[in-house]
C-alpha cells in the first residue's frame, strides 16, 4: 500500500522537530558539515544502513567534509510522507556521533 502524501502544513510541522532540515521543492533536505572527509564517508555509510533498515532511500551526496540528504517517497508520486520525516529523524539521531554540524 503506497504511503499517503502529507499536507504542506503537516510537512512544516514535522520539520520543526528536525533542525537544519527544510523543504526543497518536492523533497525535504539537509546538508551536514563534518570535521573530515573520513567522518563524512562514515556518516554516509551509517545513513545507507538506516535506509536499508527502513527500506526507504534518499539521494545521498558525499562531498569533501559534507553530506547532503534529500528525500521524498516514490510510491506516493514523489510527495513528502511520514516515511521521509522518520528517515530524517533517524539521520538526525546519528549525525552528531559523526561530528556533523
Amino acid at each position: 500500500m503506497p504511503a499517503e502524501p502529507l499536507s504542506a502544513h503537516d510537512v512544516e510541522t514535522g520539520l520543526r522537530d528536525l533542525p537544519g532540515w527544510e523543504r526543497d521543492g518536492d523533497r525535504i533536505a539537509r546538508s551536514y558539515r563534518l570535521p573530515s572527509h573520513f567522518a563524512a564517508a562514515a556518516l554516509t555509510v551509517h545513513v545507507a544502513q538506516i535506509q536499508e533498515e527502513l527500506d526507504h532511500h534518499s539521494e545521498l551526496t558525499l562531498g569533501y567534509r559534507t553530506v547532503r540528504v534529500a528525500v521524498h517517497t516514490h510510491d506516493a508520486g514523489g510527495a513528502i510522507t511520514a516515511r521521509d520525516l522518520t528517515l530524517a529523524g533517524r539521520i538526525e539521531a546519528v549525525a552528531p556521533g559523526h561530528g556533523a554540524e
